[in-house]
């Protein structure tokens, strides 16, 4: 039976993974989808393409993989392997696409969610900050991060790319009555970046570094010279287009 690409769409709570991409004695997000899709085809091994990776602890509102696999009636696959899947994975949708899903992605958006105070409702998905955060100082820091820059001093130190320049398309605080939302969008994304960028520009918002200061961060190409990453549970991939 001749195969075609499927692209499917999902979420999850990365909680309990140790992010995406499948490893060796490792709960991942795809080594559970590939066991789910390789019960579905008999047992016979499947290998699925994700639009990217994302780490230990960090979730998704949406991602993207694609799937070489026979011509099935997608909407009962779609049910079965929501059925067969931990009750944190969900496959929002599938479909047929001969797109790339991680080499055609050309906008990746994430989010990240600090809480001002305790709740037993958002531990999960945001962290808690309490002291007062400059929205306004943060913003003015965050134009010096827009457009086509070298992002090393906001990358894990041992990441193996190519290149550490990236095209960031917007970055942007807000607050609201619960806490703060950061969100940026750009062509890639370095290991650990988001995380780097927000712990950093929180030492803006806190009053430690100046705006300024980040020009002169991305300039040294050294990850030393960024702030602690915060921790990985507020973190969100949040929309992938193509």
């Amino acid at each position: 039976m001749e195969k075609q690409r499927i692209f499917m769409e999902i979420s999850y709570d990365g909680t309990a993974y140790s992010g995406w991409q499948i490893q060796p004695n490792a709960f991942t997000i795809q080594g559970a989808i590939e066991e789910a899709l390789s019960k579905l085809n008999g047992n016979k091994p499947i290998g699925i393409v994700g639009c990217g990776r994302t780490d230990t602890g960090v979730h998704a509102k949406q991602y993207f993989f694609h799937v070489e696999l026979p011509d099935f009636n997608w909407s009962e696959v779609r049910y079965k392997l929501n059925k067969m899947l931990p009750n944190d994975i969900k496959i929002v949708d599938a479909f047929y696409n001969q797109k790339h899903a991680r080499f055609d992605a050309r906008k990746r958006t994430y989010r990240y969610f600090i809480a001002k105070e305790k709740s037993p409702f958002n531990d999960r998905f945001c962290w808690v900050y309490e002291r007062p955060l400059s929205v306004e100082a943060m913003n003015t820091a965050c134009s010096h991060l827009i457009g086509h820059l070298d992002f090393a001093s906001f990358a894990k130190g041992d990441t193996d790319v190519k290149t550490t320049l990236c095209e960031v398309f917007n970055a942007s605080w807000e607050e609201t009555n619960e806490g703060y939302v950061f969100e940026v969008s750009a062509n890639r994304f370095l290991r650990n970046m988001v995380r780097a960028m927000v712990g950093t520009l929180m030492e803006v918002g806190i009053g430690n570094i100046t705006p300024d200061a980040i020009p002169i961060i991305l300039a040294k190409k050294s990850r030393q010279e960024a702030a602690l990453s915060v921790p990985a549970k507020g973190l969100f991939l949040w929309e992938i287009l193509y």
